[in-house]
Parts: C-alpha cells; structure tokens; sequence
C-alpha cells in the first residue's frame, strides 16, 4: 500500500524531514505559514496555512487523503494539531498537547523528571512572583539559568555568570511579560543532543550532534534559533566517550518509560559535566539544526519508521551511516536582533555541489506566477529567485568520512552562495573549534 504523508511545518527541519521520505513508497504533501520551495518541489502538493490551527491542518489532511501526518515543530504539538488529526482518524507521528508539554512547559518538564526521579535533572525552583525569583537570584548559592516556561525558539534563556550578570537577569525577569519562570543550576561543560524515534513503548537512537546556539563566531552573542551543527562518524563527539553517550541514552531510556503512549521524536539536550550527563531539557520533535545532521545519514527508510510506529509493530533497528556531518546556517545581515530581509539566495541544489541544502525561511519570486511573498513590500521589483526573510535562510550540510572533509564540502557551498545580505558561522566543524570543545573537557575533568 502507497502511504500518503502529510508533512507540517516548512523549515530546514521540514526540508530534510522531506528529503528523508523522497524516495519512499509514499506521496508526499506539506503545509506550513510559508512555502518552503525545497519542500514544494518533492511534495505532490503544498498548502499554505496556519499550522497552529487544528482544524485547518485536518481539513487538508483529509483532502489529500493523508494516512500518516509528520508534525515537525513544536507549535503545532502545542495548539493540539497531533490531538485533532488523531480524533479524525489520521495517525500524526507526534506527541499529544499533553505529552507535548515535555517541552512546551519547562515548569512541568522539571516537575516531571522530579516526580519520575530521571537522572541527570538539576536542581530547579519555579515561579510565577518575579519578585520572588529576584529574591531566589540573590539567595542562591551559585549561578543559575534563567528559563521562561513557555515557548521561545530557543532564544528566551539567560545564563547568569555567562551571558548576563546576576543583576542584569533580575532586570530581565522584571521587564518580561513572562507569567512563569523556571529558575535552575547553572551547569558547566560541553552541550550534546541525542534524538530518538519513540513509539508503541519502544524507542531508537540516533548519534549525538552538538548544535551552535551563539550568533557570532567564537560563541559569542546573543543566542539563535541555532546556527549548526555537527556529528561525528560515531555515535559519541569527539569530546564525549561512549559512556558518556550510553549515560544519555539512559536517560532518555527513564523519560520513555516514564511517559504514556509517548510517540514521535524525543531530544534529549544535555550537558556533559563531570559528573556525566545533565539534562538541559527535552523537546519534542526533532531539532533544528540536529535533523540535518541526523536525517541524511539514516539509512533506515523513514518511512518504515513511521508505518511500525502506526500499525503498533516493532520499531525497525536504526542503520545510519558511519559519516561524519558538518551542518552551517546562513542567515540574513543582523540576525537575531535586527535582521535584514530582501537578500537573494545565490545557491541552489546543482551550485551546492556535494553539500546538501536544506531552505528554511525563504520567499521565492517567480515571474510565472508561482511566488511565496509575505513579508517584501517591493517583491514585485525583484527578478526571479529565492530571498531572504528576517528569520534563518538556509542550511548547507557536508557528510563525509571525517568532520573535518564535512566541513570542507560545507564551506565550499558557502563560497557559491557568498555572503551578500548573509552572514554564516564559519568555525563551526573547524579543528580548532573541536579542539577547544576537546580541551575544556579535558580541564574540567583534572586531566
């Protein structure tokens, strides 16, 4: 039987969600608030809606006859889209609004890990008094992260003793129009993702990536949405062992078991410290950048992931290939805090060479009629082509036997795009990058 999947969401993430089911026995149809060209161009068909409304994501579900839906940001999982395509009879590979809540509610994410004793949980307090959270700020006997409950893009956190003083973050809680704040250790090391495939009870691993929240070189910055990542040809980075990365699947292993009827992706964010791995929090799709990394070298058909996780048989065992992933996202001039639109994107899938590209927030210009434009008052002045929005543009990935050839075909693709309108975070999958990862490791463990 030919699947017909319904993909949700138009991000990188979505691209290569898309990518990955391309070439099996399924039809593949998308919807997202923007047209994402990459996607447009597998998909035997495309609406543009607002995800976060449920019955808008059913009604088309049921025009297009979709018999699996893949929901790939967080948004949708939040407003309950899983939820309503289930009550019509459509299987959605991702967690219910309750289940969800993992990661849409880091107040409950803590309290869960807490009440289910999953190792690696910090210590934590939360709060809807700001008051009461400046008062904590100042009693606590050591730095802490500053965390909002509810959904950021990955760009609300505030690290004290990092990114902000103790005095600049209780200015930062006072000034925000959060109703909940979650306020915990601050935690020292090197940051990792793991994600897994969950459904029916059972769950699968993928290797580890470390994604690059800092906006400029060197780490420095305000932090993004993420600015890439990369993995290794093994399961564990080079500044982890494989203890390190079976600590971690560990810990997941304890969230699966302790959630009910759990399905879709599960990403553990964790910190290796010392003492092994902490969870940073948990989100409940796949991360992006981390799907970019993760979803080119599966070598397991998707596919047949999705179908084992409706029909209640057994998760297949994950193949991936032993190649290491260099993932680098360009993103238009000023962004994260002043981001210029209207750049046109000067690479594409044959320029890209062996680079993989992956379009996240684009519109495209057609003069045939065929245009995504939403944001540009003079779009219509434009020749055809692909530009940039104010949000993260596109993602070149380079997979290779070793991160540094990774890397290498990664920037190479960059040279073809330049860097008009753009800007791009070239160290990261350098050596010396890698080596500084390598090297505090070595210095927080005495060695």
């Amino acid at each position: 039987m030919r699947e017909n999947v319904l993909l949700i969401g138009g991000g990188g993430r979505e691209h290569a969600i898309a990518r990955a089911l391309a070439d099996s026995e399924a039809d593949l149809y998308a919807c997202a608030g923007n047209k994402n060209p990459g996607i447009a161009r597998i998909a035997a068909g495309f609406d543009t809606l607002e995800t976060t409304n449920p019955k808008a994501v059913v009604d088309y579900a049921e025009d297009v006859d979709a018999t699996i839906a893949v929901i790939g940001p967080e948004a949708p999982l939040e407003a309950g889209v899983a939820d309503e395509l289930e009550a019509a009879g459509i299987y959605a590979f991702g967690p219910k609004e309750e289940d969800a809540r993992i990661e849409t509610d880091k107040a409950f994410q803590r309290r869960f890990m807490a009440e289910n004793n999953i190792p690696g949980c910090p210590d934590f307090e939360t709060f809807d008094d700001m008051e009461a959270a400046c008062d904590f700020i100042d009693e606590y006997d050591g730095d802490l992260a500053i965390k909002p409950a509810g959904l950021t893009g990955g760009k609300g956190v505030k690290v004290i003793g990092d990114q902000v003083t103790a005095e600049e973050g209780k200015e930062y809680i006072r000034e925000s129009d959060y109703d909940r704040i979650v306020l915990e250790e601050r935690l020292i090391g090197e940051e990792f993702t793991v994600q897994a495939f969950v459904a029916n009870g059972e769950f699968r691993t993928a290797p580890a990536v470390q994604d690059h929240k800092r906006a400029y070189e060197g780490d420095e910055g305000p932090n993004t949405g993420g600015m890439g990542s990369y993995s290794d040809a093994t399961d564990e980075l080079p500044f982890m062992t494989e203890s390190d990365y079976e600590d971690a699947v560990s810990i997941i292993e304890a969230t699966v078991d302790a959630l009910d009827d759990y399905r879709g992706i599960l990403y553990g964010q964790f910190m290796l410290t010392t003492t092994g791995p902490r969870v940073v929090e948990f989100n409940a799709r796949f991360g992006d950048p981390e799907a970019m990394n993760t979803l080119p070298v599966l070598e397991t058909d998707f596919l047949d992931v999705l179908t084992a996780a409706r029909d209640d048989d057994p998760l297949p065992a994950l193949s991936f290939a032993e190649q290491a992933t260099v993932c680098k996202y360009a993103v238009p001039e000023g962004y994260p805090t002043d981001p210029e639109s209207g750049a046109k994107v000067r690479v594409d899938e044959e320029s890209a060479g062996d680079a993989l590209l992956y379009y996240a927030s684009v519109e495209e210009r057609s003069s045939s009629g065929n245009q995504n434009s939403s944001s540009s008052d003079d779009v219509d002045e434009r020749d055809d082509g692909i530009y940039t929005t104010t949000s993260r543009s596109f993602a070149l990935v380079g997979v290779a036997d070793s991160i540094a050839e990774a890397e290498e075909i990664a920037e190479d693709a960059l040279a073809v795009a330049g860097e008009e309108g753009l800007r791009v975070r070239h160290d990261i999958g350098k050596a010396d990058l890698i080596q500084r990862r390598i090297d505090h490791m070595n210095e927080l463990r005495g060695e």
